[in-house]
C-alpha cells in the first residue's frame, strides 16, 4: 500500500472504532430504534437522487437492508444503551468474521480450513473471558443481556457479509445507499413498538446540535465515507491487504473508549483483547495461507 492509503485505511478503521462511544452520547438523547432509523435515513437520503441503484436484485438489496438495519445496529444500539459498554461492543463486534464461517460451512457446504478452525478456538476463549467475567458479576461493562444482544448482532452481521457475497462485484457506496432505503422502516416500526410515541417526539423535538451531529456521523462519516473510502482501497489493492486493517477497529474503540469516556481495562479484559485480535490476526493468515 503507498503510504497515503495506508493512512486512509488506519483513518478509517480510527472512524469505526471511535464511532462506539459517539453511539453512546447520541443514545443519550434518541431511543435505540429511533437513533438506528435516522442513522440510515441519514445514508439514504437525499443521496438516492445522486448515487445509482446498483444493478442487482431488489430483494437483496432489502434484505441486506433489513439484516444490517434491524439485525446489526439495532441490536447493537439497544445493547450499548444500558447493557453494553462501547469498548467492549468494538471487540465483540469482530466475532462476525468467525460467525460468518460457520454459517457458510452450514448454508454454503464451505468448509473452514484447520487452521481458521484454530483461529476461530483462539477467538472464542477470549470471547469466553469475557462471558465468565460477566456471569461471575467481576464487571460492570457488559450484562448478560448485552452479551446476548452483541452476539445477536454479530450474527445478523454475519448474515449481511453473505448477503453481500450473494450480491457478486459491486459498488458498494451505491450499496449502501440503496440498501439503507429498507433499514428504516423495520427500525422506525420497532421503535413504535417498544417506545411511546410521546418519548419519540420529545426526543426528536428536544436534541441537541449534538445528538444530530452523532446521527450525521453515524449516516455520512461511518456509512457513506467510511464504506466508500473502503471500497476504494478494495479496488486498488487485494482484499488480503486491506482487510488486516480492520484488526485495528477494537483497538481504536477500547482506547477511545477508556480516554474519552473512562471505561475500565483491567488486565482480565486486556488478555480477552488479545485473544479475540490474535484470533482474528490468525483467520487472516490462514486466509492466505490457504489462498
Amino acid at each position: 500500500m503507498k503510504p497515503t492509503d495506508l493512512l486512509l485505511a488506519v483513518l478509517i478503521t480510527a472512524v469505526w472504532g471511535t464511532n462506539f462511544v459517539v453511539i453512546r452520547f447520541g443514545l443519550g438523547t434518541f431511543p435505540p430504534f429511533l437513533f438506528a432509523a435516522l442513522r440510515f435515513a441519514a445514508a439514504a437520503f437525499p443521496w438516492l437522487v445522486f448515487v445509482p441503484r446498483p444493478r442487482i436484485p431488489w430483494r437483496l438489496l432489502v434484505a441486506f437492508g433489513i439484516s444490517i438495519g434491524a439485525g446489526q445496529f439495532g441490536l447493537l444500539f439497544l445493547a450499548l444503551r444500558h447493557d453494553l459498554a462501547p469498548g467492549i461492543a468494538s471487540l465483540l463486534m469482530q466475532t462476525q468474521v468467525f460467525y460468518t464461517i460457520l454459517i457458510a460451512a452450514v448454508l454454503r457446504n464451505e468448509k473452514p480450513h484447520a487452521r481458521q478452525v484454530l483461529a476461530l478456538l483462539v477467538a472464542v476463549s477470549g470471547v469466553v473471558l469475557i462471558g465468565w467475567h460477566t456471569f461471575a458479576g467481576h464487571d460492570q461493562s457488559v450484562t448478560v443481556k448485552g452479551l446476548l444482544l452483541v452476539s445477536g448482532a454479530a450474527i445478523a452481521w454475519s448474515i449481511s457479509n453473505l448477503i453481500a457475497r450473494a450480491a457478486g462485484p459491486v459498488d458498494m457506496l451505491g450499496f449502501m445507499v440503496w440498501s439503507s432505503l429498507f433499514s428504516v422502516p423495520p427500525l422506525l416500526g420497532l421503535a413504535l413498538w417498544t417506545t411511546p410515541v410521546a418519548e419519540l417526539t420529545a426526543a426528536l423535538t428536544h436534541a441537541s446540535i449534538g445528538a444530530w451531529v452523532a446521527v450525521l456521523w453515524q449516516g455520512i462519516g461511518n456509512t457513506l465515507l467510511g464504506f466508500g473510502i473502503w471500497n476504494y482501497l478494495l479496488q486498488r489493492y487485494p482484499a488480503a491487504t486491506v482487510a488486516p486493517t480492520s484488526l485495528l477497529v477494537p483497538v481504536f474503540g477500547m482506547s477511545s473508549a477508556a480516554l474519552l469516556i473512562g471505561e475500565p481495562l483491567p488486565s482480565w479484559k486486556l488478555v480477552a483483547a488479545g485473544l479475540v485480535v490474535g484470533g482474528l490476526a490468525l483467520n487472516v493468515w490462514a486466509s492466505r495461507a490457504r489462498r
